[in-house]
């Protein structure tokens, strides 16, 4: 790691924001899980959900920006905080990396705002894959969330994660009260859905998955989508 990213850490936050990106292609019920138990551990200001517009290691997505952003909207209308929807990613006309758009939310939030950007257990296993991973903690706090039993060491994710993970671990006060610069894994939170299933599942035509908001699956109905 460089000098840059054990410094930043030690910046005072003046507030909190959570960061959600996801395809979204549908939301579900596990994205709404991972953000209420961040919610719930770090008491955030506000979240903000980024949907990809490009995601390079993914396939073209199934539904369109302007109805994954309302399902969204919809998924997230109860939040215990305020909800920003970022569209950064969708207007980008390049391939979307996470890197990119923390830079931008870090240009355009300013030094003293804690970022915390939220992944699954399933992102962990091949974070070192992501473009410029390890630049990552220069501008937010990774937290992650983890079935039970499940660990950051080299048996589940690769060394290099694991070692980062360990050397950059904080508490829920710390992530809040600084800038960037630490992880925590949260290994008490055990939701696996997936979405190709749930897409098949709207593909056969079925009217009841029990994995989706149910204003977000009423959505899905209105407007037929992933039926053909």
């Amino acid at each position: 790691m460089t000098g840059s990213d054990v410094t930043s850490g030690t910046t005072s936050a003046t507030e909190c924001i959570l960061l959600l990106g996801g395809s979204f292609d549908p939301v579900h019920n596990a994205h709404v899980a991972l953000a209420n138990h961040f919610i719930d551990l770090i008491r955030p200001n506000s979240l903000r959900v980024i949907p990809a517009g490009n995601p390079w290691q993914k396939g073209s997505l199934h539904a369109s920006p302007d109805d994954r952003v309302a399902m969204v909207e919809r998924a997230f209308s109860d939040c215990k905080v305020p909800v920003h929807i970022d569209r950064q990613e969708i207007v980008r006309d390049n391939a979307t990396y996470t890197i990119d758009t923390l830079k931008a939310l870090r240009a355009e939030l300013g030094p003293a705002v804690s970022l915390a950007f939220l992944i699954g257990a399933d992102q962990l296993q091949h974070l070192n894959t992501w473009q410029g991973w390890d630049e990552l903690f220069s501008y937010a706090h990774l937290c992650a969330a983890s079935r039970p039993g499940f660990a950051t060491d080299a048996t589940h994710v690769p060394a290099e994660v694991s070692a980062a993970f360990a050397q950059r671990a904080g508490t829920p006060d710390q992530i809040r009260q600084t800038a960037s610069g630490l992880s925590f894994v949260a290994t008490d939170l055990s939701v696996d859905i997936s979405a190709t299933a749930i897409r098949a599942a709207l593909h056969r035509g079925d009217h009841a998955i029990p994995q989706l908001p149910p204003r977000v699956l009423d959505y899905i109905e209105q407007h037929h989508l992933y039926r053909s």
